[in-house]
């Protein structure tokens, strides 16, 4: 957003922020309400969320070629990607450490006594196909696309970061030749953001019709037997960003309160259309706003939307267990020990796909034989709400591994942020503003 000259009078039209939120309350009103009509409004999220999804692929390649071009030294690039990845799997763990304590206390599958010859097994079957496509080799042979413009067709996330780091690292061998289409590739940046901010402008209908479908579908009163499960979830998502993610913060310089405030926009949006790839690219763009370097962004964000699904984690162990609750199966240690580990690779097998969670999941549980994946049947009522939670906790912490990186690097200006965070310093671009996307402190790398 850009400081008003004075004389200027203020917008009346409100923040996006507060735009999204009025989405969100008016479809939690029509759906229940309306719950016909809320189903009906399911296309307008779809629409939303598809929109942003069409130029993700642009936003990865465009924010990792400038950054790898720009880094000029590749032992920078590897220094960075494996402190990430090690990162990533330390949160990770962590996650399913937390999602394994609280399933073994609580015990929140207890008492529903659930016969597994009467679920409908069939519910969970296109799910289950999809779990067992996704092996270990499947997602590494993935990685490299049949084209090299197929990996922008099929929208899949690693595969266009796969192209983009070749393709910056070439760029950066040529030095003097390729000045030419390093600028290019500049200026395609921000009009491909200026894009984001036109799109993101629909975001409270996106938010609207999503979230009226979700109460119209479910209803409030379908999701009591589950509330204990769903209640459990959300208090844990919101321990792990406060304490886990916000010891991480405190470490990187920066308080976790002022760091959501920051991030509001993206979490709304993130909170209505229940998926963190829609918010993604204004995340990437805001943490540079913010002083992160737009190597470390374009490295770091991309590649936690796939290794880093610390929701996903702290949902896996957790879900397991209340099945098994349910169905009054009860584990041994070994089995324990089997559900963790598999989870370890299954959080993270299923990136990109739609439903990804609920799919790691079954594929979870497929490995584990002591608990009948049929069992799956119990919460497929409320993925919805629990995809949410997982979202939300997903988009955190990407952009909490981001400022940390950035910070470990030297390359988080904290001097703007502290400025950004105070609010002496405009939190960002308006939407729909596409002349002026560049950094709040007018550092770009």
């Amino acid at each position: 957003m850009k400081a008003r000259a004075p004389g200027m009078r203020k917008s009346r039209v409100p923040a996006l922020h507060t735009q999204v939120l009025i989405g969100i309350m008016a479809g939690i009103l029509v759906g229940y309400l309306a719950p016909q009509l809320a189903e009906s409004l399911k296309v307008l999220g779809d629409l939303f969320i598809k929109s942003i999804k069409m130029i993700i692929g642009l936003v990865i390649f465009c924010t990792v070629v400038n950054g790898i071009s720009g880094m000029g030294d590749m032992k920078k690039v590897g220094r960075v990607g494996g402190k990430a990845l090690l990162y990533f799997e330390a949160m990770s763990t962590l996650a399913l450490l937390f999602g394994a304590v609280v399933g073994g206390l609580l015990h929140p599958g207890t008492g529903f006594d659930v016969d597994p010859a009467r679920l409908d097994s069939a519910a969970v079957a296109s799910y289950a196909g999809a779990a067992h496509a996704q092996s270990a080799v499947k997602f590494l042979s993935d990685i490299i696309p049949r084209t090299l413009t197929g990996a922008f067709a099929d929208g899949q996330i690693l595969p266009v970061v796969f192209v983009s780091l070749l393709f910056g690292y070439v760029l950066s061998r040529l030095g003097e030749r390729g000045r030419p289409l390093r600028a290019l590739v500049d200026s395609l940046t921000h009009v491909i953001f200026g894009i984001i901010n036109v799109l993101m402008r629909t975001a409270p209908i996106g938010a609207f019709g999503a979230m009226a479908y979700t109460v119209g579908r479910f209803g409030v009163s379908s999701l009591g037997p589950l509330l204990d499960l769903i209640l459990i979830f959300a208090v844990m998502c919101v321990l792990f960003i406060v304490v886990a993610m916000g010891a991480v913060c405190r470490w990187a310089g920066i308080n976790i309160f002022s760091f959501l405030r920051y991030l509001k926009e993206e979490l709304l949006v993130t909170l209505g259309a229940s998926s963190s790839d829609v918010a993604m690219p204004a995340l990437m763009e805001k943490l540079q706003h913010l002083g992160c370097s737009q190597s470390v962004v374009g490295l770091v964000v991309p590649t936690g939307y796939v290794f880093n699904a610390d929701g996903t984690s702290l949902y896996m162990v957790l879900a397991a267990l209340f099945i098994a609750q349910a169905m009054n199966i009860h584990l041994t240690i070994m089995q324990d020990l089997a559900l963790f580990g598999v989870s370890m690779l299954t959080s993270k097998g299923a990136s990109g796909i739609s439903g990804a969670g609920f799919i790691a999941l079954v594929g979870t549980l497929s490995v584990v034989p002591a608990i009948p994946a049929a069992g799956m049947a119990l919460l497929l009522g409320i993925d919805r709400i629990m995809s949410t939670l997982r979202a939300i906790v997903n988009i955190t912490g990407n952009a909490v591994a981001t400022v940390l990186m950035a910070s470990l690097e030297r390359e988080l200006d904290r001097d703007c942020m502290a400025r950004v965070l105070s609010g002496a310093v405009a939190e960002t671009y308006a939407v729909g503003d596409v002349a002026d996307i560049s950094p709040a402190c007018g550092r770009r790398e």
